[in-house]
Order: structure tokens, then C-alpha cells, then sequence
């Protein structure tokens, strides 16, 4: 961005939490509070301002990689985002974040059986907490810059994400098991405020738009590369890890799409014409 706008884009970075949580960064750009203007957080973390961009994340949903970024760059995708427009923030690329997988700390999840009970660490997102509900566990919501230390306490059993996100932040050395449910793809939006949008020149805008999409290229790539490498690190830092039978985790958590069809409305049945074509 900086070099092709000759300097008049500049970017600064600022990771791990450092200007507050999803939720609360989220909500900075909503007020258009000048905190930050630019965000990359999982897609469903915007359905607390537009339930529909819930969609992404319903369970069970994408058999592979590339049939998940092909949804997230799909018109149904972008109908959802449509409606945050209206609320300061406007999507230009999707990052990958990767399946959300289980860890915790007292054994192995073979079904959802044994997450009856677990108090289990989520985003605020609505989707994710009800995921986990209808497995059982007890979900309860944490900004992630203060999971670590939560697992470290014992504050929590339980955590789920995706296993890049689980090795790059050391959760292994806080969580005993890694249960591979895959049960949602997290999808990561490239957002920017549209305040700050449309500061920028038509030129400048199509600098940042191109430049985002070709990292969140880079980074899908990246992310399936590392999903790929790290299952085997994680068992040499000394993760038990293990393959559960999906099917049973599928069917209890059903009702997440049943019981949200009035959220979702036609995007539903758009998603499983999509996913009947493919």
C-alpha cells in the first residue's frame, strides 16, 4: 500500500491485541471511534452488527480449503457483507483463519459426549457459542489476548481454533489434548472503516482493495501450508492428539442451522445450491 501510493497510504501494525479485542475493535469501527481502520477478524464476529454474516461459520458446513475460500468469495458472502456497509465497515479480501479444532485440558474428545459440561473459552460470536451449546459444553466468551493465561489458570478447561493459531500462540503448553473436530471454518474479513474508505482517492482505493487480495492470497495459502505442518509439532511438544468419528458431531450440532432460519432467511437455501453445484 505505502509504496504504490507513494507514501500517501501509510500503515501501521499493531498485533495481538494490542487496541483491545475483536469484539471491542469491532465495535471502534461501528462507532467510527478513529481507534483503528483497519481489522482482520473472523467473519462471524460481525454477526453481533449483521446476524447474517453468521453464515460462514455454521457447523460442519465445508469439506476442504478450497471449497471454503470459494464461499467466502462467493455472492452469498457478499450479500451478507452488504448489510455492514451501513455500519461503517466494508470487506474488501478474505483471510483464512483455518477449522476450529478443540483442545482442554482433562482428555480426549471422541464425541460430543465428553464435551458435556467443559467450560469452554469462545470469541463473543454468537454462532461459535451456540456450536459449542449444542455439543454439550459450556461456552463462555474471552477476549483471546487473556485465553492464555485464563488456560494457565485453570479459569477455563477448553478452547477451540484452528490448529496455526493454537501453535503460534503456545496454547500447548496450557492445554493438554487436541480433539481435530474441524467444526467451523473460520473465514477472517478484511475490513476497513468506510470513513476511512472514503478518504481515500478511486486510485488509493483500488491500491489498498488489490493489496489486500493478493495477501489474503498469500495467507490462505500460508495458513493451509502450516494446518498441514503443525499437527506434527504439536505432538512433539507434547499434545495428545486425536481423529474423532465427525458424524456424531455433525448431527448434534444440526440444529445451529435449523434453529437460526430466520437469521439467515434465503442465504440457507442459497448455500445449499451452492454447495449441491459444486
Amino acid at each position: 500500500m505505502e509504496s504504490k501510493t507513494n507514501g500517501a497510504v501509510v500503515v501501521e501494525l499493531y498485533p495481538s491485541g494490542q487496541l483491545g479485542g475483536d469484539a471491542d475493535l469491532i465495535n471502534s469501527i461501528a462507532l467510527d471511534s478513529g481507534t483503528v481502520d483497519i481489522i482482520i477478524t473472523d467473519a462471524s464476529n460481525f454477526a453481533t452488527y449483521e446476524p447474517k454474516m453468521g453464515i460462514s461459520a455454521l457447523p460442519f458446513q465445508f469439506a476442504d480449503f478450497e471449497e471454503a475460500w470459494a464461499f467466502m468469495d462467493s455472492d452469498i458472502e457478499a450479500e451478507a457483507e452488504a448489510g455492514l456497509i451501513p455500519q461503517n465497515m466494508r470487506v474488501l479480501a478474505h483471510y483464512c483463519n483455518g477449522f476450529r479444532c478443540v483442545t482442554n485440558s482433562k482428555g480426549p474428545v471422541e464425541s460430543p459426549d465428553d464435551m458435556k459440561g467443559m467450560l469452554i473459552r469462545t470469541p463473543e460470536n454468537p454462532v461459535i457459542m451456540a456450536t459449542m451449546t449444542a455439543m454439550g459444553a459450556n461456552p463462555q466468551p474471552l477476549a483471546f489476548n487473556e485465553l492464555y493465561q485464563a488456560l494457565k489458570q485453570g479459569t477455563y478447561d477448553a478452547q477451540e481454533n484452528p490448529i496455526p493459531v493454537i501453535y503460534n500462540n503456545n496454547l500447548y503448553e496450557v492445554q493438554a489434548y487436541l480433539s481435530v473436530t474441524n467444526h467451523i471454518y473460520s473465514g477472517m474479513c478484511f475490513t476497513i472503516a468506510e470513513s476511512s474508505w472514503n478518504k481515500l482517492s478511486a486510485d488509493q482505493q483500488a491500491i489498498v482493495e488489490a493489496a489486500a487480495k493478493a495477501s489474503a492470497d498469500y495467507d490462505r495459502e500460508l495458513n493451509k501450508q502450516m494446518t498441514d505442518d503443525l499437527v506434527s509439532s504439536l505432538e512433539q511438544a507434547g499434545m495428545k492428539i486425536n481423529n474423532p468419528d465427525l458424524a456424531p458431531f455433525a448431527e448434534a450440532t444440526a440444529s445451529v442451522l435449523t434453529d437460526n432460519t430466520d437469521t439467515y432467511g434465503d442465504l440457507l437455501t442459497k448455500l445449499a445450491d451452492w454447495k449441491a453445484a459444486r
